[in-house]
């Protein structure tokens, strides 16, 4: 498992430069991220490379925060990876609450961030299938250059 920030923010001009720009500061890598939005206000939803710090960043701002445990998975790129990774799922009763992707260097595999009502036993689940879990240590990994961790 991983850990998630989720950030409530006003929908509002520049508030998306503002976030960055707190974890720019910071010294904050994101990884990957998505946006739910209303009218009025979004959920950010943030994967990065040291969430302690930005947790701290985020709340030195005043801004609501807290972290998630969600899982990373990798997928074949081609049609139906994804589909083998929620079938499974949906067929031991597991149900995914939310699901974005992210950019992968890996040939051949696409990497999926979930969130599921039950993580202890999606992990097994998933795993049982030969879908591959990543951990924080691996997705760091991916985006530093040099394979090494921040």
């Amino acid at each position: 498992m991983i850990q998630q920030i989720s950030v409530f923010i006003e929908n509002k001009k520049g508030r998306l430069a503002f976030i960055t720009e707190v974890l720019a500061k910071a010294g904050v890598d994101i990884r990957a991220m998505s946006v739910a939005d209303t009218s009025d206000f979004g959920i950010l939803r943030l994967i990065v490379d040291n969430p302690d710090k930005a947790v701290e960043a985020f709340r030195n701002e005043n801004m609501a925060v807290s972290l998630t445990d969600v899982l990373a998975v990798g997928v074949n790129d081609t049609p139906g990876g994804l589909a083998a990774a929620t079938n499974a799922l949906w067929s031991n009763g597991i149900s995914v609450e939310y699901a974005y992707a992210f950019i992968s260097q890996k040939d051949g595999t696409a990497f999926v961030i979930l969130r599921v009502d039950d993580n202890d036993k999606a992990v097994k689940v998933l795993k049982d299938n030969g879908i591959i879990l990543l951990t924080e240590e691996e997705i760091m990994a991916m985006s530093n250059p040099q394979g090494q961790q921040p």
